[in-house]
């Protein structure tokens, strides 16, 4: 990890709980918040809330989770008007939770676009970006900005050529059918290789 992220963690990162306080009072206040992306942000808190109410870990990745024995930092790079986002970054928090060696920190994207562009998604700025780093700063593996399936369903859509109101519906219909699923798996390889 360069010294850039560890300052980062340190004076920019909160977490999740704080990220989602932080959302709802741009909300609430109007303030921080560009008008067209409240609307995102209000429905992405709405989703953020009903996943974290609703979802419990699979027993296979429960364990998985649990045979992690040394400090990580889980850091995810987000937005929180971001529907990606929101659809995956309670099950990630989740995840991190079943663990008290895992310390999940969230950094906000668009205040932080030097670390962003270590972790670009095909030359994007695809998020959310979650990156893997032990007690040492060596990093073990980054995962995003998608699961593979909605990753494929979306470059299907644009192949067909769907506009794009379309395309973010049915891709979080998508997320809704599939509940935390393809996650999940993705997960259970991330850190059965990390063991």
């Amino acid at each position: 990890m360069n010294q850039l992220i560890k300052d980062a963690i340190k004076n920019k990162s909160i977490s999740f709980s704080e990220f989602l306080s932080k959302a709802e009072e741009k909300v609430n206040s109007g303030e921080g918040i560009a008008p067209d992306l409240l609307g995102y942000t209000k429905l992405n808190i709405q989703r953020m809330k009903r996943i974290t109410k609703t979802y419990t870990l699979s027993e296979k990745l429960a364990e998985k989770i649990q045979s992690i024995d040394k400090e990580m930092i889980w850091l995810v790079i987000t937005e929180d008007w971001c529907g990606d986002s929101a659809q995956n970054l309670p099950y990630i928090n989740r995840i991190a939770e079943f663990n008290e060696k895992i310390k999940l920190r969230i950094l906000e994207r668009d205040s932080n676009p030097e670390i962003m562009n270590m972790y670009l998604t095909s030359g994007a700025r695809s998020i959310p970006k979650v990156i893997c780093f032990d007690e040492t700063g060596r990093e073990h593996f980054h995962w995003g900005a998608r699961p593979k399936g909605a990753v494929e369903l979306v470059r299907s859509m644009k192949e067909e050529g769907l506009e794009k109101e379309k395309m973010i519906e049915k891709l979080h219909l998508w997320y809704a059918k599939n509940k935390g699923e393809e996650i999940e798996g993705e997960f259970i390889k991330l850190i059965g290789n990390l063991l």
